[in-house]
C-alpha cells in the first residue's frame, strides 16, 4: 500500500489529529480544542495518507519560513508504525521549500532520537545558550476553568 504525504491544510483530518494529540500522545494530553486549532492554523502541517485517503500520520513545523523551524507533533498511528511513514513525514518536512535551507531546526523527543539523527538532528551544540519556559500544567488549568497564564516558580 502506497503512502502519500502532503502539506494541504484542507486535507487534514483535524478530528483524528486532535484525538491523537489530546488523548493518546504523551506530550499534549489534555490539549484544549481551541489551542489545537490555533496551533494548526499557524503552522506548516504535513499529513500522511493511506491509499483510501485516511490520515495515518502527522507532523507540523512552527516556523518563520526563513531562518528557523521547530518540528512538532510528529506521530504515526498504530498499525502503520514501523513501515517508514515517520521517515517519510520527516523527509517531506525537510524537503519542503519553506523549510529547506533554514539555519536552525529544532525538535524535542522522548523516544525517537535514532529516527531524527538520520536527518542530521543532534543534541544541542551549546546547551548553555538555550533556555526554556515550561508550564506542564497549562492545559489542566485551562480545562478546570482557571487562568491559563503560567505562574512559574
Amino acid at each position: 500500500m502506497a503512502v502519500a504525504i502532503d502539506s494541504d491544510p484542507a486535507r487534514l483530518d483535524r478530528e483524528r489529529i486532535y484525538q491523537y494529540l489530546s488523548g493518546e500522545s504523551y506530550w499534549a494530553r489534555g490539549l484544549p480544542r481551541e489551542v489545537f486549532e490555533r496551533s494548526l492554523d499557524h503552522s506548516l502541517c504535513f499529513g500522511a495518507y493511506a491509499d483510501d485517503g485516511q490520515l495515518i500520520g502527522f507532523a507540523r513545523a512552527i516556523t518563520d519560513r526563513a531562518t528557523f523551524a521547530y518540528l512538532a507533533d510528529v506521530f504515526v498511528l498504530e498499525g502503520w508504525q514501523g513501515q517508514g511513514v515517520g521517515k517519510r513525514l520527516v523527509e517531506a518536512a525537510m524537503a519542503h521549500p519553506d523549510l529547506a535551507g533554514l539555519r536552525r531546526m529544532m525538535l524535542a523527543t522522548a523516544d525517537a532520537h535514532g529516527l531524527y539523527a538520520q536527518y542530521g538532528f543532534t543534541a544541542l551544540n551549546r546547551p548553555e545558550r538555550m533556555m526554556e519556559r515550561l508550564d506542564q500544567d497549562v492545559y489542566l488549568r485551562k480545562a478546570a476553568g482557571g487562568d491559563a497564564q503560567a505562574v512559574l516558580g
